[in-house]
């Protein structure tokens, strides 16, 4: 490395083994000033200044360098920095005070700023000042090995909810959709998924993984069983119904712990990916920049349905699977990567993945002239005819939150009889009409509230010296004496002595107070 790039502490640093070097040339006899001239310029120093650090290292025996200062960072210092939010000039001025008071002596800001230094690394000091997230991005991550079965297709997949950045039009609200997607590990290719207009669930779990395994035109040859399914500590991705589903498989759920996304790298980068190189284009998307105040360039920009963003949505996962080289698999696509690997590929009929990824409620159930009930609601099927009335059981099976159909078991022999579907399902304008009603009713009671508490609210004055609190929302007497009048104090006792209980008789030999005479009083009678 040329000297006007070397690091001044990585040149003292070299000073001890350069002396140690010269004494045992001197110790030898060997010792010549072309030696100390020529460290000199390696070390980008002077000559007298190699010839002080022999001499140095003859009276005293030592090759360091003498430490600059003695002033370090105990943990008591360390604690107070945190506390001021990481900011050394802050704790240098307490430090200050402190020796003002009679306290120990204060280093120099400079030299508080040197034991800071060599006490936390730059990571340590960045997560003091912002937390864990921001020590984190100094880390160190290793990649993973390429020589292990894993870079084999359907050996590992992750999967992921991500939460799209663009708002699009769900029955006339402006919704961002969710995606969870399967990808895997081997080729980058993205196996299946499922959209959810609001939050997913394990439902969106079992969706995207059906279309997973399954071999399906939309997304390619890619499918099939994976070996291990590795995730993200989300309660969705392990509950009971996904673990139960994917445990008929003999696939092995991979539970990583939560808030370390270099784990899962694989599904990461696609979401980064999803959002450079496709949301960020589509209208309505939110990262887009604005005017100052946050009002939008285009404010009459148009509005994407849902379906339609769904379709543009598996437009482009079908690009990135099928027209995308990427440079970690040689300049390769992914379904060119996935038809080099020879693999083999378990394949599962669609009917049986379909009820293997139902819920079942361990219920039996009777089978009537009226089809099925389940949740006070009756389901029927074509299948049904000839069989209502005969009180055969039955068993129910179920995608979770899809309750507009269920699949009927035999409860004997557990033989699938078939679907049934809502007997008396409202159409869809009307499940519209009744959630407006509903959000109006909400946002009319939301109103109330906050106008309520605002009502409620107790404001004060800013004040710029040590003083009591000033109320502020200045009321004359009139108003005062307007508002009280709409109070019946007479009522509030009664309300409240209502739930007293009542006292008991007072015990024998108590002495009672007399009761005031009714009549008029000898005074009144005199004054008559």
């Amino acid at each position: 490395m040329p000297e006007s790039e070397q690091d001044p502490e990585s040149l003292h640093e070299l000073r001890g083994p350069a002396t140690r070097r010269l004494m045992t040339l001197e110790a030898r006899g060997e010792l010549a000033t072309e030696h100390v001239r020529l460290v000199a310029s390696c070390l980008n120093a002077s000559e007298r200044t190699v010839w002080r650090w022999l001499e140095r290292a003859r009276a005293e025996g030592k090759t360091e360098r003498k430490p600059r200062s003695a002033f370090t960072l105990t943990d008591d210092l360390l604690a107070q920095l945190a506390l001021l939010g990481g900011n050394c000039a802050h704790l240098h001025r307490e430090l200050v005070k402190q020796e003002r008071a009679g306290g120990p002596a204060a280093p120099s800001l400079r030299t508080l700023y040197r034991a800071v230094n060599r006490a936390l690394t730059p990571g340590e000091w960045s997560g003091i000042r912002k937390g864990e997230m921001a020590r984190r991005r100094f880390d160190v991550y290793l990649r993973r090995p390429t020589d292990t079965d894993q870079h084999h297709r359907n050996t590992v997949w992750e999967g992921d909810h991500v939460q799209v950045p663009v708002r699009v039009d769900v029955d006339g609200q402006l919704i961002k959709p969710w995606v969870t997607w399967f990808v895997d590990c081997a080729t980058d290719a993205v196996c299946g998924l499922a959209v959810t207009p609001g939050y997913p669930n394990r439902a969106s779990i079992l969706a995207a993984l059906r279309s997973a395994i399954l071999h399906d035109e939309q997304y390619g040859p890619f499918g099939g069983v994976p070996t291990l399914v590795r995730v993200d500590r989300g309660k969705d991705f392990l509950c009971k119904t996904v673990m139960t589903a994917l445990s008929r498989f003999a696939v092995v759920v991979g539970d990583l712990p939560g808030y370390c996304p270099w784990l899962k790298g694989t599904v990461e980068e696609l979401n980064g990916a999803a959002e450079k190189m496709f949301f960020n284009t589509l209208p309505h998307y939110v990262g887009r920049p604005t005017f100052p105040g946050g009002k939008p360039i285009d404010p009459d920009e148009h509005v994407l349905l849902f379906e339609d963003f769904v379709e543009l949505l598996l437009g482009w996962v079908r690009e990135w699977n099928f027209d995308i080289p990427k440079p970690a698999l040689s300049g390769r696509t992914p379904h060119q990567a996935w038809l080099d690997d020879a693999w083999p590929i378990d394949n599962i009929p669609a009917e049986d993945l379909r009820l293997f990824m139902l819920e079942d409620d361990g219920r039996e159930r009777t089978l009537t002239s009226n089809g099925v009930s389940w949740r006070g609601r009756k389901y029927v099927g074509a299948w049904m005819t000839g069989f209502g009335g005969t009180g055969r059981k039955v068993r129910l099976r179920y995608m979770p939150h899809h309750d507009h159909e269920v699949e009927v078991f035999d409860a004997v022999t557990g033989r699938h009889l078939g679907p049934a579907v809502l007997g008396d399902q409202a159409p869809k304008q009307a499940v519209v009409a009744v959630q407006a009603a509903r959000r109006s009713a909400s946002k009319r009671v939301t109103r109330a509230l906050k106008a309520a508490a605002k009502k409620r609210r107790i404001q004060y004055g800013a004040v710029t010296k040590a003083e009591p609190p000033r109320l502020l929302g200045a009321m004359t007497s009139e108003e005062a004496r307007a508002e009280l009048a709409g109070i019946d104090y007479q009522k509030l006792p009664a309300r409240a002595a209502s739930e007293i209980i009542p006292l008991r008789p007072p015990a024998p030999g108590w002495t009672l107070p007399k009761k005031p005479p009714q009549g008029p009083s000898k005074n009144q009678e005199e004054k008559s």
